[in-house]
């Protein structure tokens, strides 16, 4: 199994703060004979807003040294991860979840703004220090 992300811990309660209930850490994709591991599957109770919704979350801290680099490899992950989910689990959602700081300094700038459009890329934004979502982009 993958290593965990330096934030991960602080998306997962994040999303138990929202109401979300995490089934899955990590949530497994396998395809055929093909095994990989999202960070985490998550669901929401019926009675509750976004009711019966399931989401799959790739969490993504932003702290390389090329922030570019890091978009790359994220956009490649979540493109492998959806088409499989497409095919395996269509009822899930999947978003990546950034920090406040990746979002306030980075995921603003025009370049990013551009490549985050045209991709249509869903994105939840957490404090991580107050283990809280901020924002729900999609």
């Amino acid at each position: 199994m993958p290593k965990l992300d330096i934030i991960h811990n602080a998306v997962k309660n994040a999303l138990i703060k929202d109401g979300w209930w995490v089934t899955d850490d990590p949530y497994i994709i396998q395809y055929r004979r093909t095994v990989l591991y999202a960070d985490l599957g998550a669901e929401r109770p019926i009675a509750v807003e976004r009711n019966g919704q399931k989401l799959v979350v790739e969490v993504k801290s932003f702290v390389g040294a090329s922030k570019i680099q890091d978009l790359k490899e994220a956009l490649g992950q979540y493109d492998i991860y959806r088409y499989l989910l497409e095919e395996i689990a269509p009822d899930r959602k999947l978003y990546v979840a950034v920090n406040k700081v990746a979002y306030n300094t980075f995921f603003t700038q025009d370049v990013t703004q551009l490549i985050l459009n045209k991709h249509q890329l869903p994105i939840i934004v957490v404090d991580i220090e107050m283990e809280e979502i901020l924002r729900w982009i999609n």
